[in-house]
């Protein structure tokens, strides 16, 4: 029988605006508000998700700074690793391979953008068309690997807003 992965979704918290004080995307960080409500929303989603095995997320500084919030809140603490496949551009296919190359066991959880997160959960799913990935919100999908045993099930998908009412107040 084969080992269920828990696939945890995360798009990266409330960045800064694009804009000339941020002439490289990559470099954007989150916004002190995104940072703030994010901080709370991790903690949401720590009781979620207590657990964590992998954090992997895209090298750009917005989705870094998710994963490293989130990897406070939880314990115990994952490290956090960078992956490439998480680049805005890069296609769900090519994560897939790059998952696969991995073979990461227990939950993973990867933080990245859209819309490679919503082609990605409709390409595990088997949808017609992506999902809208607000950001901060987070996703759990249950597969038995990245190979061709059969689609993803989707256990939930929690918007910014109720992973911070399951933290509760500061």
């Amino acid at each position: 029988m084969a080992t269920e992965l828990q696939l945890l979704l995360v798009r990266h918290a409330i960045a800064e605006e694009r804009g000339a004080a941020w002439p490289d995307d990559e470099q954007r960080p989150l916004s002190h508000d995104g940072a703030r409500k994010w901080k709370r929303a991790a903690r949401g989603l720590a009781r979620v998700v207590p657990v964590v095995d992998h954090l992997l997320t895209s090298p750009l500084t917005r989705t870094f700074q998710t994963a490293e919030i989130l990897a406070k809140a939880l314990s115990p603490s994952p490290k956090v690793q960078l992956l490439d496949a998480l680049r805005p551009a890069t296609r769900p296919g090519a994560l897939v391979t790059a998952l696969r190359a991995r073979s990461p066991k227990g939950t993973v959880a990867l933080v990245g953008h859209e819309p490679m997160l919503s082609e990605l959960a409709a390409l595990l799913l088997h949808l017609q068309g992506p999902l809208e990935f607000r950001k901060g919100a987070a996703m759990l999908l249950i597969t038995s690997g990245f190979g061709t045993r059969g689609p993803a099930r989707l256990e939930w998908f929690l918007t910014p807003r109720v992973l911070r009412e399951v933290a509760g107040k500061d």
